[in-house]
């Protein structure tokens, strides 16, 4: 099987990301000493900095952590809740029937800082000042822009020019987008840091004491204050064509905080593969796998047409259930239980058939009535997310993607994360801190009655779904990907042809890769595309005419179009333990690193 680089192969530790600077910033922790939890944090903090057009200091991020001494596997929630004034009346109020996917009005609380300090905190050994220190030296002196970058500002320009000034201010210094590659520094961002470490040092020398100090600075100190002053007097351009001041204030954030809970786990042939919990999008990709167990995947090419197809009938179906089932677990009763029974599984194994679907088919999970949201046309208004790097709305809005992270260390332990939000070109700069606020709000329904339904303090229902699989009781596997809605197939793909057609992480990463697009998006203007399902260029003629025979809409994309994964793992030998990484070719950025 083709590989576009080798595995890498090693025994001190390995990062593995979307951003060659992020892995970097990863590996100097785990050189100087620190953990998994350390270099995760560094390289998160990093990837905020290094790919602003897809995640931010605004953003979110969900954690999947195994700590191998403390043999706990666990999620850290950093997605946040709707502020108290969002609701479906209120935005009734305003005419809208689809919550804007830019702008204020999407902000809900952002969670990524207090996410990373927790895990830090709890898991780490390391200081915050260490941790941030390539995240303000990035910000502060400059990073070369990625292409992917400059083609998002260049997008975005004149939205920042005629409506979002602040954020001009940042990105078009001297009123040109920067060109890709050249050194872009956001000084602003790198003092807001240091004031934080300077505030936090005040609470002394403890490693503990600082952390926690920050954590209260960020969500009632003078970040939480600046959020609360820009979204209360300041009228901003979003998607719906109006100016709205958003709904976010600084009494959401100061009652807010990251949480750990149980992931979401399923045994599959012997590895037990760990998620989020529904809030996520995360159970959808151990729905997958319960529809596939006892299919005999192994038999089939990893890049021929049963594959594909069988793969793709399996997503239609777990996707439906997201649709009709999944929300913030605190509010809605979610019967996850029964959606990964090995009952309910069998039944509906037999709606995968030899031609391809064309309906949205959720289940009836015991006496669970399926709810589903409205069908937005796939020929409605263009779409706000694309798959894989961002794509320009009609107001001239590009809407973001997302990043990801896994970590190993000698000692076992593992951390998949995957950061997004805080987009630079989906809501404007917050002049007093160098950084915008997430608009994940988006993900919520103005309809009444959903699991995902728009209410005060709920979370949406993100795709942000990092993955940790454990072997035997130990991590072996840590795994994800950007691309909102396809994360979870594009993720399940990479770990059924590591288990059943053993290609080593790199090879599974380089094969060409698939997905279906039958489902709501996620993201406004929650257009489906049913049926439709996208191939990279590379397969090869023969498949492309059995599924289109199969009754697949078939799009044709790229060579090199799907997909950003990055993985790391643990292996047994009679020697000792090998360390092992692999990262994304495509759109040239992510790197993995190690040794």
């Amino acid at each position: 099987m083709f590989t576009t680089r080798p595995e890498l192969r090693g025994t001190l530790g390995m990062v593995a990301s979307t951003h060659w600077l992020a892995s970097a910033a990863g590996m100097a922790m785990l050189e100087r000493g620190g953990n998994a939890f350390d270099a995760a944090a560094a390289a998160g903090f990093t990837l905020q900095v290094v790919e602003p057009h897809l995640n931010g200091p605004g953003g979110e991020v969900p954690i999947v952590l195994h700590d191998s001494t403390a043999q706990l596997t666990r999620v850290v929630c950093g997605q946040g809740v709707a502020p108290a004034a969002a609701t479906i009346p209120r935005f009734r109020e305003l005419g809208l029937d689809l919550v804007p996917g830019s702008g204020l009005l999407a902000a809900v609380v952002p969670g990524a800082f207090d996410a990373w300090l927790v895990m830090l905190r709890d898991h780490g050994s390391m200081t915050l000042a260490e941790v941030l220190e390539p995240a303000i030296g990035y910000a502060q002196r400059g990073f070369p822009l990625v292409p992917r970058a400059t083609e998002t500002i260049v997008q975005a320009a004149g939205l920042f020019r005629d409506a979002w000034p602040t954020s001009a201010e940042v990105y078009l210094k001297r009123g040109d987008p920067p060109p890709a590659g050249s050194l872009f520094a956001n000084p602003v961002l790198a003092e807001t840091y240091m004031r934080i470490l300077g505030e936090a040092a005040q609470a002394g020398a403890d490693r503990i004491a600082q952390i926690e100090a920050a954590r209260r600075i960020w969500y009632s100190g003078f970040v939480a204050e600046a959020i609360d002053r820009f979204c209360a007097t300041e009228e901003v351009l979003d998607s719906s064509g109006r100016r709205h001041r958003g709904l976010l204030n600084g009494d959401d954030l100061v009652g807010w905080e990251a949480t750990y809970e149980r992931p979401v786990s399923y045994d599959y042939h012997g590895y037990l593969v760990f998620k989020t919990g529904p809030w996520g999008q995360g159970p959808v990709m151990l729905q997958q796998l319960a529809l596939l167990k006892d299919i005999d995947i192994g038999a089939m090419d990893p890049v021929g047409a049963d594959f594909v197809h069988t793969v793709t009938e399996a997503a239609k179906l777990a996707y439906a259930d997201r649709e009709a089932f999944y929300g913030d677990p605190i509010y809605t009763d979610v019967p996850l239980n029964t959606l990964l029974s090995d009952a309910y599984n069998d039944h509906r194994r037999l709606l995968i058939g030899d031609e391809a679907s064309a309906e949205l088919r959720p289940g009836h999970p015991g006496s669970t009535i399926p709810v589903l949201p409205p069908v937005v046309s796939e020929d409605g208004p263009e779409p706000a997310a694309g798959v894989g790097e961002p794509t320009l709305g009609r107001l001239g809005e590009a809407r973001g993607d997302t990043c990801h992270i896994d970590v190993v260390d000698s000692r076992g332990n593992m951390v998949s994360a995957t950061p997004s939000g805080g987009w630079l070109q989906s809501s404007p700069i917050i002049p007093d801190l160098g950084f915008a606020l997430t608009t994940r709000a988006q993900m919520f329904w103005l309809t009444e009655g959903l699991p995902s339904s728009l209410a005060p303090g709920r979370r949406p229902r993100t795709t942000l779904t990092p993955t940790v699989v454990l072997r035997d009781g130990t991590g072996c596997l840590a795994l994800g990907t950007p691309g909102g809605d396809m994360q979870d197939q594009w993720s399940l793909t990479l770990l059924l042809r590591l288990v059943h057609h053993r290609l080593n992480l790199q090879q599974a990463i380089d094969a060409p890769m698939f997905h279906t697009e039958h489902m709501p998006s996620s993201f406004w203007p929650r257009r489906a595309r049913p049926g439709h399902l996208a191939l990279e260029g590379r397969f090869d003629a023969a498949t492309v005419e059995a599924l289109a025979r199969r009754g697949h809409r078939i799009d044709r994309v790229g060579d090199w179009d799907l997909g950003r994964l990055s993985a790391v793992g643990r292996e047994g030998t009679p020697e000792g333990t090998i360390l092992k990484a692999a990262a994304n070719p495509r759109h040239m950025q992510g790197y993995a690193v190690g040794r």
